[in-house]
């Protein structure tokens, strides 16, 4: 299985295929399980989670020690508090408290997913090679006339190159990561997968 090789800001903008890329069929060729990236993405999104709503129950609602009426006698429903939680101002009924939402997948499961969306990427032409990046100086203008080249609105760019990555991170729907912590949310979410080999 190869991929196209394409020439990034080094060539003006001229997109052209300077070569191609031989990938790995364990990673790039595997039959993707959607099912095992979707408990990936539910996973991560729910580690992302803060966790902090908190609501008062009844028990923590100042006031409503007294009883408000009498038992019996006076026609109306019994009461014990004015803190309820039918009442106005009273307290919540299964109030919210601060939890985490976390949990752990396994190991396996998590490269599964990120070989699956790899696969489904390289399947669809989704993933191009830039041989090389040549920026002087960080400059989101720049960066953007690439991404206009290579015709990405919407891309993860997996750089090591510290001038792209401060170049890029003002432009909306671009995200920049490297190899070692590229996530299957991130691969999912954006349309294409630039990578490129020197800075």
């Amino acid at each position: 299985r190869d991929l196209r090789m394409s020439r990034g800001l080094g060539d003006v903008y001229k997109r052209q295929e300077v070569g191609t890329v031989e990938l790995n069929d364990a990673i790039f060729g595997v039959e993707p399980n959607m099912s095992v990236v979707h408990e990936v993405v539910k996973n991560h999104l729910a580690n992302c989670r803060q966790g902090t709503q908190s609501a008062l129950t009844r028990a923590e609602v100042s006031g409503g020690g007294r009883k408000p009426w009498r038992q019996k006698g006076t026609g109306r429903a019994r009461q014990g508090s004015t803190r309820s939680p039918q009442w106005t101002h009273g307290g919540i009924a299964f109030a919210p408290k601060p939890r985490t939402y976390s949990y752990v997948l396994n190991k396996k499961v998590k490269r599964l997913a990120l070989k699956s969306v790899l696969s489904s990427k390289a399947k669809d032409g989704e993933i191009v090679v830039v041989d090389k990046i040549a920026m002087d100086e960080i400059k989101t203008k720049t960066f953007q006339g690439f991404l206009n080249a290579v015709q990405s609105k919407k891309a993860v760019v997996v750089t090591e190159c510290p001038k792209v990555v401060k170049s890029a991170r003002n432009i909306p729907g671009v995200v920049t990561t490297s190899a070692k912590i590229l996530s299957v949310y991130d691969t999912v979410s954006y349309t294409h997968l630039r990578a490129h080999e020197t800075c």
